[in-house]
């Protein structure tokens, strides 16, 4: 065999021609010599096939000079194949990095979210107490539930908030690591909190705010209470910038007193919505020579989800690719359940669904005999439930309607859309209580009610709503307290809500409950009043009434509405009873024809404009809490003040370590609401 030996193109010609004579002259002298000659004709071959291999290569690899060797070949491919792999990886990091960050600064969406707040068709009623843990992360992020871009706050980058689902007798565990740029907390709406009173959740009353960069765990049993609440931030308005969910609570009872058996369960939250950051808006609400005009939404949401109209609303980054109609999957010919709730800062909804009635047999967290309606009024904060039997014939697909009563509205928004539709989609069993707000249906040529809107805020008829578990109030109450609410323009054109003539103010970092305990225990008990009544003597009447009353007695309370708005106002820590409410002025003696026997228990019931409220309350539960206007704004503006009830069972408590050293973070005040005083000298 003929070595080959490395060759330049420019010998290329010169070999092949070499080579070529080399064989003619080897051929004849070996003419008999076959094997001799194949060996011959298989060197210039190859030789050949490698001068058009060469040639192929530079044309592929301009680049290249030099002699092309089959060592510096691969020692080239080798180097090429670091550069493209260290290419790829420099690409991978980048990716993952964009992609990091895109989950950071924004929601991550689900196909079908409605599916979290569909409880679960196997749950255990009577399974034994047990602790149920969740751990949540607060951030900031971007998100567009509608189709508007706007800045949250994100519990696990989910909006609405996860739902918690318990029973009675079990312990929520939350842990709560705040990486957002405001300081927050959570209210458990509705939950007693017997015997944890510190852990209820209330800025300026229970405890100071969790501060940005710091961790807090709340710890609470559930005790003597099953039903519809909620979670929601009570620092400032922020909870309508994402920091809300459901909480439902199982009772073996739960059986016995809903009256109607339903196939399926599930929660559907209803809220007004804003495109704009409510801390934005608190400081344009509150500054002066405003007259308590409150911030008017852009729009609502079910389940925290809409579709607006992107070319409606060119000064907003939209982008309505990501956004759906809710719909609701409900199987044929059977009763389900839907556990409605307001969880929204201002509007007051009327609900429906196209020609169907419904059982209301639930209002916040009491269970009521059933009776039949075709629009649920339900204001913030509180919560029905509604058995609807999915019998109508005329159609497979419905509206479900919720509409704002906008006549309560102080000012106009031209982006606001008042009405949010749902459908009610009729289904196969397997399929049932499923929305599946990602697949595209026809949508629902169903009619509406032929009502019109009411022209104002207020309850429905709860008259009509007996509780399934009945409780007499009869006799006279031990105390009687008249609270007149309304708005004041005061100094500076300041326009402030007042209970009597005190307006609350959050004392961030020097929570309520704490100054009393504290007082309590270094002024040997002096902070107490001897007597039932308002307490000033450890507060400050101005800025925070507190009325104390001492033992377990009854009271009734009397809210009389001077303002020309709706208050639905909320009670920390108890049920009262709702006795009567009406227009105009409180009779006395409508004492005289009440029907004391068994009236509704809740928790946040309304006055209405010029109008009033008589409640009743057993003070049995030991706490400092807080009485308010759910409307977010007006509790901001000073419309709330507080119960402390069983003072002797207080005073003696120690507070979590972990309570107190929240008091000592830095940063407390970020996300709260404004001082009065930056206003002072500018009346505006």
């Amino acid at each position: 065999m003929i070595a080959l030996k490395p060759l330049k193109r420019r010998d290329t010609e010169s070999w092949n021609s070499e080579s070529s004579t080399d064989s003619s002259s080897r051929t004849s002298s070996h003419l008999g010599d076959e094997s001799d000659r194949h060996a011959l004709l298989t060197a210039s071959q190859k030789a050949e096939n490698k001068s058009r291999y060469l040639d192929d290569l530079e044309s592929k690899w301009p680049w290249r000079d030099g002699p092309v060797t089959w060592s510096s070949q691969r020692k080239k491919l080798g180097i090429l194949l670091v550069i493209i792999l260290a290419l790829v990886f420099c690409l991978w990091i980048l990716w993952w990095k964009i992609f990091s960050a895109q989950v950071q600064n924004s929601t991550i969406y689900r196909p079908s979210l409605q599916d979290d707040y569909v409880l679960d068709p196997n749950w255990t009623f009577n399974s034994k107490p047990t602790k149920r843990e969740y751990r949540w992360t607060i951030r900031d992020q971007e998100h567009n539930p509608d189709g508007v871009y706007r800045s949250m706050m994100l519990i696990n980058s989910q909006f609405p908030g996860p739902m918690i689902e318990c029973n009675e007798g079990d312990t929520i565990v939350v842990h709560v690591d705040n990486q957002a740029a405001n300081a927050t907390t959570f209210h458990w709406h509705g939950i007693y909190q017997n015997g944890s009173n510190w852990m209820d959740g209330t800025v300026g009353i229970t405890q100071c705010p969790i501060a940005p960069g710091t961790k807090f765990t709340y710890e609470f049993e559930i005790v003597g209470q099953w039903g519809t609440y909620w979670y929601h931030s009570h620092q400032s308005t922020q909870a309508s910038d994402g920091l809300l969910g459901p909480l439902i609570v199982h009772s073996t009872e739960e059986r016995r007193l809903q009256r109607i058996r339903y196939a399926t369960d599930q929660v559907i939250m209803i809220q007004d919505h804003y495109h704009d950051v409510t801390g934005a808006l608190l400081i344009k609400y509150l500054e002066p020579d405003r007259e308590n005009a409150e911030p008017v939404p852009d729009g609502a949401l079910i389940n925290g989800i809409n579709i607006r109209d992107c070319d409606a609303l060119a000064h907003r980054r939209c982008n309505n690719s990501t956004s759906s109609i809710p719909r609701f999957d409900l199987a044929t010919n059977q009763n389900h359940r839907l556990r409605f709730i307001n969880v929204g800062a201002f509007a007051e909804f009327q609900v429906q669904i196209d020609e169907h009635e419904f059982a209301v047999t639930e209002a916040d967290g009491t269970d009521v005999e059933p009776v039949y309606f075709h629009r649920l009024n339900i204001g913030p904060g509180q919560r029905y439930s509604i058995v609807i039997t999915t019998n109508v014939d005329t159609a497979e697909s419905f509206w479900m309607r919720a509409k704002m009563v906008t006549a309560c509205f102080a000012e106009k928004n031209p982006s606001l859309v008042p009405e949010i539709r749902g459908i009610v989609q009729y289904s196969q069993p397997s399929q049932s209580g499923v929305a599946r707000s990602n697949v595209s249906v026809a949508k629902p040529e169903s009619k509406d009610w032929d009502e019109e809107v009411e022209l104002i805020c207020k309850d429905m008829n709860t008259t009509k709503l007996v509780p399934a578990d009945p409780i007499p109030v009869f006799g006279k109450p031990n105390k009687f307290f008249y609270l007149r609410s309304n708005f004041e323009i005061g100094a500076w054109k300041l326009s402030r809500g007042f209970f009597n003539t005190s307006s609350w103010r959050s004392d961030v970092d020097s929570p309520s409950l704490d100054r009393f305990i504290e007082s309590y225990t270094s002024t040997s008990k002096s902070s107490v009043l001897p007597t039932t009544g308002i307490n000033n003597l450890t507060f400050n009447l101005d800025r925070e009434m507190v009325i104390q009353v001492n033992g377990i007695q009854v009271i009734d309370v009397l809210v009389d509405n001077f303002d020309d708005g709706n208050h639905p106002l909320h009670l920390h820590g108890y049920k009262y009873f709702v006795l009567a409410q009406g227009h105009g002025y409180f009779d006395p003696h409508l004492y005289e024809t009440m029907n004391l026997s068994n009236p509704l228990r809740r928790d946040t019931a309304s006055a209405v404009a010029f109008g009033w409220i008589l409640i009743r309350l057993v003070t049995d539960n030991p706490g400092m809490w807080a009485f308010h206007c759910h409307i977010s704004w007006h509790a901001e503006a000073g419309l709330l003040m507080q119960f402390l009830t069983r003072p002797d069972l207080v005073g003696g408590w120690t507070l979590p370590e972990a309570n107190k050293g929240l008091c000592n973070a830095k940063g407390l005040r970020k996300g709260a609401g404004p001082k009065d005083e930056i206003w002072f000298g500018n009346p505006g």
